[in-house]
């Protein structure tokens, strides 16, 4: 019989051995992003939903086209409409926190990719098993250190969304001419004047392609995120799916689809606009 290498095994050790050793630290992430994430939702809802429609409307229409922002407010007022609105600020918030974790741990980790050819090759490879690993597989270290509920789903998500961040912000970085770079030398620039008054604004676009993709693995994270008790969205698609209750998962799944179709639209039209800037 061929030698079986334990690897699973080592992973249940190196995850119990997390456990026991750092479980109050562990305790104190879930507390305090599961107050954050409360709060998030809790302000969402706090607003009436006509307000924040409009407020939302307003805010497309600044951001990107009024096309969008009109279609935009008819996809929020149907899903008010098909009593959805609860479970779809939850899904948002969730996304949001996912989106905003994953550009503060990605976009450091890109321009360190795009500075450094070590931490590049050091990194794709760990990039490459985090986009291949299935979704479900992060689900069980994150119920094993932080219980049920809506932080692991948000620690799943964070990990599931955020390699595009890391890829798309060095190859941006990594993609700026080299004329501009030894102009800016020639004025006596620092590496970090460097970064951020030409390489950043250079990459933006292709980092606005990131943040876009970053959002969409968000999205697509939502209903399996519902299996351990993220709610939302993924929530109403799961009870349809368990109870074969075709409205309800078909409403939840076009709710879901409005969600992704405005943040898409919205992130992609803010980047061509810095792509016309800089052109």
């Amino acid at each position: 019989m061929i030698f079986s290498i334990p690897l699973g095994h080592w992973v249940e050790v190196l995850i119990n051995f997390l456990k026991e050793h750092f479980g109050g630290l562990f305790d104190f992430i879930n507390t305090n992003f599961d107050h954050l994430m409360g709060l998030l939702t809790g302000l969402l809802l706090a607003v009436h939903p006509f307000i924040l429609i409009a407020l939302l409307v307003v805010l497309v229409w600044f951001l990107s086209k009024r096309n969008v922002a009109l279609w935009s407010g008819v996809g929020l007022l149907l899903i008010y409409n098909l009593n959805l609105w609860e479970p779809a600020m939850e899904t948002l918030a969730l996304v949001i926190c996912a989106t905003f974790l994953a550009l503060i741990v990605g976009l450091p980790v890109g321009i360190l990719t795009a500075w450094s050819d070590l931490v590049h090759r050091m990194t794709m490879p760990v990039l490459d098993f985090m986009q291949t690993m299935p979704p479900f597989v992060y689900l069980v270290p994150a119920v094993i250190l932080l219980g049920i509920g809506r932080v692991p789903a948000l620690l799943a998500t964070v990990i599931f969304a955020m390699p595009p961040v890391i890829r798309l912000t060095g190859l941006g970085i990594r993609q700026v001419p080299v004329d501009f770079l030894e102009a800016a030398e020639a004025f006596g620039s620092t590496r970090t004047q460097k970064l951020l008054k030409v390489q950043l604004p250079l990459a933006l676009p292709t980092i606005m392609a990131g943040v876009n993709q970053c959002i969409m693995l968000s999205l697509s994270m939502v209903v399996i995120a519902a299996m351990i008790g993220a709610g939302g969205l993924g929530g109403e698609v799961l009870r349809g799916l368990q109870r074969l209750d075709i409205p309800r998962g078909f409403e939840g799944g076009l709710a879901i689809v409005i969600l992704a179709i405005i943040l898409d639209r919205v992130t992609q039209t803010l980047g061509q606009k810095n792509i016309r800037k800089g052109n």
